[in-house]
């Protein structure tokens, strides 16, 4: 990992969680330290964003787990990338593989979506990413490049942007990405953006792990020269989380 790229742990809460529950997590967060040189970012549920907001301590941001690509209109249970800068939250995830995968959002809308949280001030984690079968029939590049270019295009500051790499057959599966997979592929895409954007946007901007990441193999991925970071799922709801957010400590 570069020291120009201050490490980044977000955690996807997806649709997890209770009032109850999220006093629990927060407990744990509230009660750790951030180190110095790491980004936390924590995204609950949509309708628990002001909550965990206004309770999370100063060191972690809020980030909302999606947004539509227009300001308002007749979209019904969408939300804006200025709803959500209404309520202080400057983060969003988009495209994560559910998304793509379960509710059928295409390169094309995420592109979109990208391009107006952006236009509109927010931050944004772009998540990439092939299947099991692409993975087996040799295309991961293809697809992850193809996928990336669809956001490439519509980013104009790459300072706001992180990209999350996540193989989707390593999601809530079990099965993680080696270290020496994950840097390969990190690597492959740090090529790309200076080849297909420049050599600085390549060299700059983050670009973290995602699938099964936990307590157990966050250090030895971590520790990969391309891997800036995770987007943790379940491990994001217990205290685990906070040994994640020291893997470079």
């Amino acid at each position: 990992m570069s020291a120009d790229r201050k490490f980044f742990v977000g955690g996807n809460w997806k649709m997890n969680g209770s009032k109850e529950a999220i006093n629990g997590i927060l407990q744990f967060l509230n009660d750790s330290k951030v180190p110095a040189n790491t980004d936390v970012v924590c995204a609950p549920p949509m309708v628990y964003l002001p909550y965990v907001k206004e309770r999370l301590q100063s060191g972690m941001q809020v980030s909302a787990q999606n947004c539509y690509k227009v300001a308002s209109g007749a979209f019904t249970a969408e939300t804006s990338p200025a709803m959500l800068k209404d309520l202080g939250v400057d983060w969003v995830i988009l495209g994560h593989s559910e998304r793509r995968h379960v509710f059928g959002e295409t390169d094309e809308l995420i592109g979109q979506k990208v391009k107006h949280a952006l236009d509109e001030g927010m931050k944004v984690i772009a998540c990439i990413g092939e299947q099991l079968q692409e993975r087996e029939n040799g295309l991961t590049e293809e697809v992850v490049f193809k996928q990336m270019k669809a956001i490439a295009n519509n980013v104009n500051d790459w300072s706001k942007v992180v990209i999350a790499y996540e193989p989707v057959w390593a999601i809530g599966t079990g099965k993680t990405a080696s270290p020496e997979q994950a840097q390969e592929v990190h690597a492959r895409l740090r090529a790309w953006m200076s080849e297909n954007i420049n050599p600085a946007v390549g060299q700059s901007t983050r670009i973290i792990y995602g699938g099964s990441v936990n307590a157990k193999n966050c250090q030895n991925l971590g520790s990969q020269a391309d891997v800036d970071g995770f987007l943790v799922g379940g491990a994001s709801l217990k205290p685990d989380f906070i040994t994640i957010i020291n893997a470079r400590c």
